[in-house]
Formats: C-alpha cells, structure tokens, sequence
C-alpha cells in the first residue's frame, strides 16, 4: 500500500474531529507536559530520564485509550461523549500502564543494543494497544499479537511513522532552542508537539483496521 493513503486518512480524521480531540486529549498532554517540566527542574536534564517514564505512565494511557476507544466508536457511527471516553479510559489505565512500561522496555533495551533493532521493535508494537483496548488482550498478549498483525505491513508501518515523527520532532527541537528559558512557553510547545504526535496512533489505527495482512516478510 502506498503510505500515503494512511496518512491522508489519518489526517482527514484528525483535521475532522479537532474539536473533539482537542477537549479529548490535550489537557491530559498539557498536565503530562507540565509534570514533565517539573521533574527537569527538580531532577536535572541528566537524571530525567526514568522519571519521565512515569510521568508518561500517568497520562498517556488515558488520553491514548480514550483516543481508540473514540476512533473504534466513530467507525460505527457512534458519538459518545468527552466523559464517556475518559471514565472508560480510567478503567484500562492499568492494563494499559502496565503495556506502555513493558513496550518502552523493550524499545529501549533494543536502541541500546543499536538503532535498528530499537526501530524494528517500535514498529512491531504498534498494534500492542489496540489489541489490548478493543480485543480486551492481557498486556503480553497484546505485545504477542502486535508482532502477528504487523507482520506484512512493517514498512508501511516504518515509512508512516517516518513521516509523522521526523517533523514534529525538528519543529520541537527547534521551538525549543527558541524557547530558552520561558517555562510556559516551553510547557506549550511540548504539548503542542505531544498532540500532533497523536496522528501516529490514528494512522497506525487506520493500517490495524484493514484487517490482516499477506503473511510475507517482517
């Protein structure tokens, strides 16, 4: 498949339901920014590192959770509401806390060995929430099935994500060098930045929902 559609898709669907994700999802990324901030300033640049990963734990199952559960509804032609969305994201937050810790794990453990198997990783988990949030998977057999789905689609999966990510992470290195010391302005930028990366989950959501892929390949 030509990559392109995806994220013409995922776009589509971004640009479409902004004043729903907005309300959905950012002021989950904007508290994860601002603990995120707070942690720097308390720890050190050096020593954030693993106190970042909690901050994500806090918050991101919650805003990613209630984002499949709202792509899955509107798949059915269903609307349901803002709290609707987070009180059933509220009750995978544990399964889904306990998924995001296990896949950064393995990401990590694999950039350490070198770049690509860290890549190929990544790329291999990320149907991981999905089988977990709408098959009701436990966390490792999420991560089992993501490494079934994905097989066939690894480089569309790799090439979408390129497209995403590449950009959004030189406009955040950037905004931030401009940014200096302005915390506000600084806890902006990085919530800005964390929402447009919600264009990877629904572009690797619309790739999961094609359904299986030719069993050829990674």
């Amino acid at each position: 498949m030509n990559p392109l559609l995806p994220l013409r898709d995922a776009w589509f669907f971004f640009t479409r339901h902004l004043t729903t994700l907005v309300p959905l999802c950012l002021p989950w990324i904007f508290l994860e920014s601002l603990l995120q901030q707070q942690i720097d300033e308390a720890v050190g640049p050096q020593q954030m590192g693993a106190w970042s990963l909690v901050a994500g734990l806090l918050f991101y199952p919650l805003y990613t959770a209630a984002l499949i559960l709202f792509m899955d509804a509107r798949g059915r032609d269903e609307r349901p509401r803002v709290g609707q969305l987070w009180s059933a994201a509220l009750r995978l937050w544990p399964a889904f806390a306990l998924l995001a810790a296990l896949t950064s794990l393995l990401i990590v453990l694999g950039l350490s060995l070198l770049i690509l198997p860290g890549i190929f990783v990544m790329v291999k988990l990320s149907f991981a929430e999905f089988c977990l949030v709408l098959r009701g998977r436990s966390p490792l057999q999420a991560l089992r099935e993501s490494f079934e789905f994905t097989r066939g689609r690894f480089f569309l999966i790799l090439a979408c994500s390129l497209v995403i990510l590449l950009p959004v992470w030189s406009l955040e290195a950037w905004l931030a060098d401009s940014a200096g010391d302005a915390v506000v302005l600084r806890v902006a930028l990085h919530a800005l930045s964390g929402f447009f990366q919600l264009l990877l989950t629904i572009v690797a959501f619309r790739i999961y929902s094609l359904g299986p892929a030719p069993r050829n390949g990674m």
